[in-house]
């Protein structure tokens, strides 16, 4: 017999006039497949044997179920990045934190609703480094009938950026934590999977746009890269940004996109010549002294008509360390704010929090290379220690000694984060969440350190969308910042970028129950343990509660 959610939806669906209803199914086979790229070839784990994967597509509303079978040696599981998943954390994807991985061999099912979402979101694996190869798209469109609140384009594209190593990824960040220095870089960045022609391989080829004169496309843009934020940009063409994050905001052009790994944005892009080839090129952005994949992926925006032989119009990347193009970039995102779409920014705050995140060093005997010492990775001073077993069913079945809710809401030592590091940047470690009550406002400032060096953090917080109402250089000042502070149409988003020496600022409500993961989208300082979870606890009655975990949910 269905459960009560189960027979609601069920009985819902028998009377269409009242609600549109929609069930989307999906077979995820977790498979080994062989790809060349960069002229060399190596097996990389895939959904379906696609690198990106399938591209899953539904409704505002619509529930979507996704079976995924792992026939790979490594444990699995997916996360819907993005995804709200009210009171369904057991779909939420990360390993150890809301499930246990589907061992191989094995099988899970996702079962979760769109509630209230729609736009562009990705799936990825959610655990080890294997979401390098192990993911795609997440396209929400609006219910049936309902119009965007931009111009309807002609066609839709979506355009999934990543990054591509020689060797095994697993090899490279395993050798990393062994020697307790940072792994290596990426070879090479992909535009849809391909690299395009390198120097070192010209041969390879790269992802072709057709467009015709005069029509308009909305690329759906995502940044599924490890370890690297990415400029964008098309030869000759400018883009006109209407959606970030699956939410809409006012729209704005500009010639070079800004985006984070985990981020996604929505461009129009009107054809706007008569015909030729116009270069496409996703770059590397990162304004800290560390080292990055310099390679530039390129594409080609092909008008129909167009000679084969037509020479390519090239375009130049910007610099690395073009902060001023990222920051303007950044500073036009602003919500639609309309009447239809509101910016429901909490105006009242229950909790203040300052996290500092950054890097430190810890002790290491066996890490030769690096001197008897391994970089980690921290949230107010704490690096993260992974469980064994998954935190929302220890919250779930009051299982002891999994996790202990003392997590620091501010720093325990107060530095100047942005300036010279303290004698002392060993941390502590532990299983640590913040606990909030259900529905609870939560402002949360992220402030960046310098310690080993100031680097921006892609931070991702999953169970919720959250808005930025301030970001700045320097350290925050308490007294001064929230001044300035937008709270009438700031840009809500799952994924920030906090700046490298500074900090950003945001703010959200806590009415989804369930364990959520907090951690830099930089795969190698989730690694190191620059993470944490919130707990929030159940509100009153079942509306408010999170639901039983299904039968089939994978065990440690």
């Amino acid at each position: 017999m269905a459960s009560w959610p189960g027979a609601l939806l069920l009985l819902l669906c028998l009377f269409p006039v009242l609600i549109e209803c929609r069930i989307r199914r999906y077979n995820f086979k977790v498979v080994t497949k062989n790809y060349t790229r960069l002229c060399s070839s190596k097996p990389i784990v895939t959904v379906n044997g696609g690198f990106p994967g399938p591209t899953l597509y539904a409704r505002e509303d619509d529930t979507v179920i996704v079976r995924v079978v792992n026939h790979v040696s490594y444990n699995v599981s997916i996360h819907w990045h993005g995804v709200r998943q009210l009171r369904s954390g057991w779909a939420d994807g990360p390993a150890y934190i809301t499930q246990c991985p589907i061992p191989p061999g094995q099988n899970y099912v996702y079962n979760f609703t769109l509630t209230g979402q729609r736009g562009t979101l990705l799936w990825h694996a959610h655990i080890l480094w294997l979401r390098a190869t192990v993911h795609g798209a997440i396209v929400i469109l609006p219910k049936r009938g309902v119009p965007y609140p931009f111009p309807k384009p002609h066609q839709e594209v979506v355009v999934v950026l990543a990054e591509w190593w020689k060797s095994n990824v697993e090899d490279v960040i395993n050798e990393a934590l062994k020697s307790g220095l940072a792994p290596n870089v990426s070879d090479a960045h992909t535009i849809n999977g391909r690299p395009g022609p390198l120097t070192n391989c010209s041969r390879q080829g790269g992802f072709n746009l057709q467009v015709e004169s005069g029509k308009t496309y909305l690329l759906r843009i995502i940044n599924a890269a490890l370890n690297e934020e990415l400029f964008f940009k098309i030869a000759g063409h400018k883009l006109t940004i209407v959606e970030v994050d699956a939410t809409y905001v006012k729209p704005f052009e500009t010639e070079t996109i800004v985006i984070a790994p985990g981020q996604t944005t929505n461009a129009l892009l009107t054809a706007g010549k008569g015909s030729g080839s116009y270069m496409v090129a996703a770059s590397p952005f990162n304004d800290a002294p560390i080292a990055v994949d310099n390679n530039t992926a390129t594409a080609t925006l092909s008008y129909t008509g167009t000679q084969s032989n037509n020479p390519t119009l090239l375009t130049s990347p910007p610099p690395r360390n073009a902060t001023p193009i990222a920051n303007n970039f950044i500073s036009s995102l602003r919500s639609l704010n309309s009447r239809t779409y509101p910016a429901k920014v909490p105006l009242t705050v229950n909790h203040d929090l300052l996290f500092t995140i950054g890097l430190g060093i810890n002790p290491c005997p066996t890490c030769i290379p690096a001197n008897g010492s391994r970089v980690v990775g921290d949230v107010n001073n704490v690096t993260f220690v992974m469980p064994t077993t998954a935190l929302l069913q220890a919250h779930y079945f009051n299982i002891s000694g999994v996790f202990t809710d003392d997590f620091p809401g501010h720093p325990p030592h107060t530095f100047n984060y942005t300036g010279s590091p303290p004698s002392n940047m060993q941390t502590k470690t532990g299983t640590k969440v913040y606990r909030v009550p259900y529905n609870s406002t939560v402002q949360l400032v992220l402030q960046d350190t310098g310690i080993i060096a100031p680097e921006s953090h892609p931070i991702h917080l999953h169970g919720f969308n959250f808005f930025i109402v301030g970001r700045g250089i320097g350290n925050y000042d308490p007294k001064k910042d929230p001044k300035a502070f937008n709270l009438v149409d700031p840009v809500e988003r799952n994924t920030l970028a906090v700046p490298s020496g500074g900090w950003t600022a945001i703010r959200f409500q806590a009415d989804n129950p369930g364990v959520w993961f907090l951690h830099c989208h930089f795969e190698v300082h989730t690694t190191w343990g620059l993470k944490m979870a919130f707990v929030v606890d159940n509100g009153k009655g079942p509306n408010e509660s999170l639901l039983p975990p299904p039968k089939d949910l994978p065990t440690c």
